[in-house]
C-alpha cells in the first residue's frame, strides 16, 4: 500500500494534499490557514533552535554581520551570519522583519543579500575550509 505524506493544512475533501498542491499554495502549513498571503514551500519554518544557534554564533565571534536571503519556492527566508574572519552560518528565519529585529537585539548590521551580495571574506573562509578538507 502506498501512502501519501501528510503536509498538514486544508483538506478539500478529495483526500490527502499532494506535493504540487503545497507548492501552488493549496492547503497550508500545520496550524495555519492559507489566508496569511504566503505561498507554500518545501522547507520547514524556523524554530527556536535556529534562533538560539544564531544568538550563540554572534556571542562567540567578532564583527558579525547578517545577510538576509529571500524566501523561495523551496526555502523559507534565511539569514547568513558572517564573522570578521569570514566564518559563516545560515539558518531559517521567519521573514525579513524578524531578521531586522534579531539584528537590532544582537546589535549587528543586517543587509539584503540580493542587494549587497556577500563579503569576500566569506568566500575566502569557505575556500580555506575546502582546502583543509582536501589536505
Amino acid at each position: 500500500m502506498i501512502t501519501t505524506p501528510s503536509w498538514g493544512g486544508a483538506d478539500d475533501g478529495r483526500g490527502d494534499m499532494g506535493l504540487f498542491d503545497r507548492l501552488r499554495g493549496r492547503g497550508g502549513r500545520p496550524g495555519r490557514g492559507r489566508d496569511d498571503g504566503r505561498r507554500g514551500t518545501l522547507d520547514r519554518g524556523s524554530q527556536r533552535t535556529d534562533l538560539k544557534h544564531l544568538e550563540e554564533f554572534v556571542a562567540t565571534r567578532r564583527g558579525v554581520e547578517g545577510y538576509v536571503e529571500p524566501r523561495t519556492a523551496v526555502t523559507e527566508t534565511t539569514i547568513v551570519l558572517v564573522a570578521a574572519d569570514g566564518e559563516w552560518t545560515r539558518r531559517r528565519i521567519d521573514g525579513p522583519d524578524v531578521a531586522r529585529r534579531l539584528s537590532r537585539d544582537l546589535s549587528i548590521p543586517v543587509y539584503d543579500a540580493q542587494v549587497t551580495g556577500y563579503p569576500q571574506r566569506m568566500r575566502d573562509w569557505s575556500a580555506r575550509q575546502k582546502q583543509n578538507r582536501l589536505s
